[in-house]
């Protein structure tokens, strides 16, 4: 079974930047395609990131043109570069499978990790 690492979180001003990274154990990690979702307080977890195992890549309307994922698949990690951070960035953020063609959900989930609190205030 693929356990899965995220960090990088933190606070941060409006109009910073975080870079956060996630760490899949186990082989075959370039195989799936992959993604970022985040939950805020009291809402839904939400996909925000997919790129799939070719590198195609595609965002949710609330993030496109600030956030930028990527993949080393020598590493087996998947990265999310966060620009222009709102307020309403603010949630814990998961990574996990995501459907092959880079978006949606996947057949099957790996089990979530434990999240990185990403806090954008003044």
């Amino acid at each position: 079974q693929v356990q899965i690492v995220e960090s990088g979180g933190g606070l941060v001003q409006p109009g910073g930047s975080l870079r956060l990274s996630c760490a899949a154990s186990g082989s075959g990690f370039s195989m799936y395609a992959m993604g970022w979702y985040r939950q805020a307080p009291g809402k839904q977890r939400e996909l925000v990131a997919g790129i799939s195992s070719g590198g195609s890549t595609r965002y949710a309307d609330s993030v496109k043109g600030r956030f930028t994922i990527s993949r080393d698949n020598a590493k087996g990690t998947a990265y999310l570069q966060m620009n222009s951070l709102k307020s309403e960035d603010t949630a814990v953020y998961y990574c996990n499978r995501v459907h092959p063609s880079g978006w949606g959900s996947p057949m099957r989930y790996w089990d979530w990790g434990q999240g990185t609190q990403v806090t954008v205030s003044s």
